[in-house]
């Protein structure tokens, strides 16, 4: 890994991915995510693997305008595992992520069901 901000916090994860998806940083996204997360993009289908999304945001990026920080929905914790969430832009619809805490404590995305209304 790298010297990047780790998530000492499931909601960390949410701030860390707007810093860096702001900075077009694709391998500080991918860093976000385990080994073998899925993600559900693009719509229909799905990107499985941190290279795989590495690869997905390197090309999406330059196409996205910034993103805007939310405050988070209250975060479920079970063990070491928890949900996240944030509220859908236009009321409807679903963003969610199941995060995993890792050996050090940390926090990494292991489901992400992101919202992408074509912006």
């Amino acid at each position: 890994m790298t010297d990047r901000e780790k998530a000492t916090r499931p909601e960390d994860l949410t701030r860390l991915f707007v810093e860096r998806a702001n900075a077009k940083d694709a391998e500080g996204l991918a860093l976000l995510y385990e080994e073998d997360a899925v993600m559900a993009y693009p719509p229909g289908s799905r990107t499985v693997g941190r290279d795989a999304i590495r690869k997905l945001w390197e090309e999406a990026l330059p196409h996205l305008p910034a993103f805007e920080p939310e405050e988070p929905l209250p975060t479920l914790i079970s063990g070491d595992l928890a949900l996240t969430s944030t509220p859908p832009k236009g009321g409807s619809g679903a963003r969610a992520q199941v995060v995993r805490r890792q050996s050090d404590g940390t926090w990494l995305r292991v489901l992400d069901q992101p919202e992408f209304t074509g912006r």
